[in-house]
């Protein structure tokens, strides 16, 4: 790969903060305005994680950032918990958008894991 665009990780990740925005743009969220935008940060912080990993250069370097990625699913997940615990999104939404981050986490993984080798 010569671009982190060309990743499958990036482009899921990309995915994913367009399925947290999409989710977060509504009127339910204006009122809970902290966790729209701790939502909205930890997605694109997956995306631009993995962009800076990728730029650094190194394989060692790139894989912390990765891991960094893979815990901003994680805290994406958590906070999808809160968003169904409130009602802000339908058990659809919740099920939707944890699977792309689930789905997102394994990508993640498995590069980490190729890195290391």
């Amino acid at each position: 790969m010569k671009r982190f665009e060309d990743l499958e990780e990036w482009k899921l990740a990309r995915e994913l903060v367009n399925l947290i925005y999409d989710l977060t743009d509504n009127d339910v969220f204006k009122k809970d305005y902290d966790l729209k935008n701790q939502k909205r940060s930890a997605s694109v912080s997956i995306m631009s994680n993995i962009a800076e990993g990728f730029e650094r250069g190194s394989d060692k370097d790139f894989a912390r950032f990765l891991f960094i990625a893979k815990a901003s699913c994680g805290e994406i997940r958590s906070q999808l918990y809160v968003s169904l615990d409130r009602r802000y999104v339908t058990q659809e939404e919740f099920s939707q958008a944890t699977e792309k981050a689930i789905i997102t986490s394994q990508k993640i993984s498995g590069l980490i894991k190729y890195l290391q080798q």
